[in-house]
């Protein structure tokens, strides 16, 4: 959970507990002035959501893999994300252009090769989606999803932090990261038919270039859509993103909801909020003391076996302090 100051971070241990962290939101760019201007600020949102993201899926990852013995090491880290950042641009945005190209040589008109590239880049965008939604865990992820989503939901409509009062609310929220996704798909059609139809070089440089053009007013737009959701014509220009989310959410378990509502709490304590009817009665354990404790055992094993202690638990302690403003709600996902 993002707050305004500080992320929260809530697992579910192996042994079945759920273990928590917090920490600051410290890009490097935070704090700055012009980092809170316009079309500046989601960039760096956006740089503070891939780091902090990917540095907790790693961490969760870690603390999954710990009941086994495993870490994963950062050389094999930092080659899985290049590889995806390579497959993803390839894939989202220079496939379509190289398919558009292809099959609209004859044509004459540049419209219709944006037109090509743009269907061509949502048909894989959902696609992506739908085939991934079918993996066990990546359902998984997006039960989660949903969790987090309800409990911010009921944390703006003032309900108690119990899963049953979570449960009633929508698994879909007009902040989500996938509407973002959706307003960057739609603005690229946009935005790369400005540049029409030029040589092959330009016409992938300008993909590139243009990406984080193309984020930034994405979340703007996303920006403005939350504020204004009660506009019916808001509304209705933001709705794709409403429906493709229910590839992205599913209906949760009442125990995936208890990690939703911790990672809540402690994102509101982070930032000093006060928090809701119904909080601090799920038990809890830090994230740090976890790990010290999973250390510490394996070093008694290892000494009780006559060898010598080779590993970590695999979790690097959390930072706990402070950092800079969020989106407009005390709470957004990260």
């Amino acid at each position: 959970m993002r707050g305004r100051d500080a992320i929260a971070v809530a697992l579910r241990h192996p042994d079945g507990q759920i273990v928590w962290a917090t920490e600051r939101l410290d890009s490097g760019f935070h704090g700055s002035r012009w980092a809170r201007l316009p079309f500046v600020r989601g960039l760096v949102v956006l740089y503070e959501t891939l780091v902090v993201g990917t540095r907790w899926l790693v961490r969760s990852a870690n603390v999954a893999a710990s009941a086994e013995g495993v870490e994963l090491g950062r050389g094999s880290i930092a080659l899985m994300l290049l590889v995806t950042l390579a497959a993803g641009i390839g894939i989202f945005f220079l496939l379509p252009l190289l398919v558009a190209s292809v099959t609209t040589a004859d044509q004459s008109n540049d419209l219709v090769q944006h037109l090509v590239e743009g269907l061509v880049r949502v048909g894989i965008f959902l696609g992506y989606l739908a085939l991934i939604a079918q993996a066990p865990d990546i359902r998984r992820v997006f039960q989660y999803h949903g969790a987090e989503h309800m409990t911010i939901h009921a944390l703006e409509a003032g309900d108690p932090f119990e899963p049953a009062a979570i449960r009633r609310h929508p698994t879909a929220h007009p902040r989500c990261g996938t509407e973002f996704l959706v307003v960057v798909v739609l603005l690229s059609i946009v935005a790369f038919s400005l540049v029409g139809r030029q040589d092959a070089p330009i016409m992938v440089a300008s993909r590139l270039l243009l990406i984080p053009v193309i984020a930034a007013v994405g979340y703007e737009l996303l920006r403005f859509g939350a504020r204004h959701r009660a506009n019916p014509i808001v509304r209705l220009v933001m709705w794709p993103g409403i429906l493709v989310q229910r590839i992205t959410t599913r209906q949760p378990t009442d125990d995936m909801i208890e990690v939703a509502i911790v990672a809540m709490e402690e994102a509101l304590r982070a930032d000093g909020q006060p928090l809701p009817d119904g909080a601090g009665r799920l038990e809890r354990e830090p994230l740090e003391r976890t790990a010290s404790a999973a250390a510490s055992m394996a070093t008694a094993s290892a000494l009780d076996d006559g060898g010598t202690a080779a590993g970590e638990a695999g979790i690097a302690p959390a930072r706990v302090d402070g950092g800079a403003a969020g989106p407009p709600s005390p709470a957004s996902e990260a």
